[in-house]
């Protein structure tokens, strides 16, 4: 187990809430603290696992302003205070890969072995940033655990994330899905990317060219401000009908300034939460989404923890509208 010099397990700090609160009403009285490196236990017929990445390292890489090394602490206090709706689920607390020697490589790869022991034992992941760069590790994870397996990708971002590699083949925050769909290629796997909430002016040609190159699929941020949602919602159906497993990240920055202040490249232009809540909904009511992610989160730039308030209700959302997985899986 070579992700255990990466680990770090569960603190219960975060899990604070109201004390005259009724029995499992909230997160943070539901919330089961383990330790990966001990036995871990499915009890419920839905699990979801959430794991913190804790890097700054590849937002670095990719000159942004640093911050999200924290994000997954705050989502978690912002988590602990909302309610339960359903009772046919567990959520687990399972600690948090860090990135403390710069080495983001070996980062990304234990996230992706911790990924691939909780699929395993059919809990979804919910991973929480960190950089965007933990969309690799993600990744390394999923393909390992379903190599056979038709993937979809839908990232909701104002970036593609598709820029040039830097030297030695290096990763950063920028870059994840292009690494992702080098591995495809290299594969010899279909790469499904279907990016949602793209800005024109957050990419540049050379994005836009590569992701053409691996016919990605996007829906600019100007067809959701514009009301076509109809076609969004057609997008999603058509990755849905035509892949076996779905992974769903969401980088903050997809989002309007208003909206999430508390991101490395703040967006004045971005989208608003209930562009992208329907399209969530969906894709978590479809029972393919087997992973998910929420992505720069820098708490030192938040607002009254707008941010972090924003990522933990788009949990809620992903958990609460979650249906079962197909039964192969």
């Amino acid at each position: 187990m070579t992700w255990n010099s990466c680990y770090a397990p569960p603190d219960s700090t975060p899990w604070k809430g109201r004390k005259d609160s009724p029995p499992n009403a909230y997160f943070f009285q539901i919330m089961r603290l383990v330790d990966l490196q001990k036995t871990l236990q499915k009890n419920a017929e839905f699990s979801f696992a959430l794991i913190g990445f804790c890097s700054d390292v590849g937002i670095e890489r990719n000159f942004g302003r640093k911050g999200a090394v924290t994000g997954p602490i705050a989502i978690r206090e912002a988590l602990a205070k909302l309610p339960i709706q359903k009772s046919d689920f567990e959520c687990f607390d399972a600690g948090n890969i860090l990135c403390e020697d710069g080495d983001l490589e070996k980062s990304q790869r234990a996230l992706g072995e911790v990924i691939t022991l909780l699929l395993k034992n059919k809990i979804n992941p919910i991973i929480l940033g960190g950089g965007h760069e933990l969309a690799y590790g993600h990744y390394q994870g999923l393909e390992r655990a379903f190599p056979e397996k038709s993937l979809g990708i839908v990232n909701f971002d104002s970036h593609l994330d598709m820029r040039p590699l830097l030297p030695n083949d290096k990763g950063s925050s920028g870059t994840p899905f292009l690494q992702i769909a080098m591995s495809h290629h290299t594969n010899k796997r279909k790469f499904d990317y279907n990016c949602v909430g793209v800005q024109h002016a957050g990419n540049s040609r050379l994005a836009i060219d590569t992701a053409k190159k691996y016919d990605a699929k996007i829906i600019w941020a100007d067809e959701l401000h514009q009301g076509q949602l109809e076609k969004c919602v057609d997008f999603i159906d058509r990755i849905i009908d035509q892949n076996d497993i779905i992974y769903l990240s969401v980088c903050l920055d997809v989002f309007a300034a208003a909206f999430a202040p508390g991101v490395s490249a703040t967006q004045p232009l971005g989208l608003f939460p209930w562009h992208i809540i329907p399209l969530i909904r969906q894709l978590a009511a479809s029972g393919k989404v087997i992973s998910y992610d929420i992505a720069e989160l820098s708490p030192k730039h938040d607002i009254d923890g707008i941010t972090a308030k924003l990522a933990a209700n788009l949990i809620f959302e992903f958990i609460h509208h979650h249906h079962e997985m197909p039964r192969e899986w």
